[in-house]
């Protein structure tokens, strides 16, 4: 059962079709005040749940990192019958899947915000049990408490299981594998103050795509949670217009 709030959403717009991919452990609506964004100026917008999100984390323990491409596959399938053309834009492992998504149909844009190439020291990823020994084992997750946001943000899973984070490392070591195969063009949005996802990550990602039209912009006044922290307007805003323009 999904929970309350956590439900993807469908915003119906023009012919600018917009993909919005939450992150790791997240929810779409993490990206909502995004879409209504996107939407207020012309674009259609659909907000995937990943498999396993949204739910439960014993129904997150069960599902892999292409179950959750999968995901991302059919709502693009969904938005591709309503518009023209159709932009991604991922937030953290959401970022990933963008890239990957690229590289797999047309896609107009691709933005990623905080995409985690590399995961941060101080999250302790170098103490991550072998992929046999995480099986049915869980971290605690730091209980939120952003203002101004829908209140199913500041209430996701109060646990992380361990076998999903090799998951998401499949995801990371996919996307270096086929990052030489992005086209499209991309705008990549990092904070140098993100202790989740190293900010070297975005520097990776700018070397490594061949789009001909990349660009990086820095966030100062936020962290990992950029479509809902202090500099979301702004984002918000370099994201429409990147893709509108």
């Amino acid at each position: 059962m999904i929970l309350p709030g956590a439900e993807p959403f469908l915003l119906s717009g023009g012919e600018q079709g917009v993909l919005l991919i939450h992150g790791f452990t997240g929810v779409p609506t993490e990206l909502l005040m995004m879409g209504k964004y996107l939407n207020k100026r012309g674009c259609t917008v659909l907000g995937v749940r990943l498999a396993g999100h949204g739910t439960s984390v014993e129904d997150m323990c069960h599902m892999t990192h292409e179950d959750w491409m999968d995901s991302v596959r059919d709502g693009y399938a969904l938005l591709s019958g309503l518009t023209e053309k159709i932009a991604v834009i991922g937030h953290s492992m959401g970022g990933l899947y963008a890239l990957l998504l690229s590289t797999e149909v047309s896609v107009s844009h691709v933005v990623t915000l905080a995409a985690p190439i590399f995961i941060a020291e101080e999250r302790g990823i170098s103490a991550l049990p072998p992929r046999e020994i995480a099986v049915g084992q869980f971290v605690p997750k730091a209980r939120r408490h952003l203002t101004g946001v829908p209140p199913v943000v500041n209430n996701t899973y109060r646990k992380m299981p361990l076998i999903s984070v090799h998951e998401l490392l499949e995801v990371i070591g996919q996307v270096k594998d086929s990052i030489a195969k992005v086209t499209s063009p991309v705008l990549i949005m990092h904070s140098r103050i993100d202790h989740t996802a190293a900010p070297q990550s975005a520097e990776y990602i700018y070397a490594h795509v061949k789009s001909l039209k990349k660009n990086i912009i820095w966030l100062e006044n936020s962290g990992h949670l950029l479509p809902l922290d202090a500099d979301r307007e702004l984002v918000f805003q370099k994201a429409t217009e990147f893709i509108l323009a």
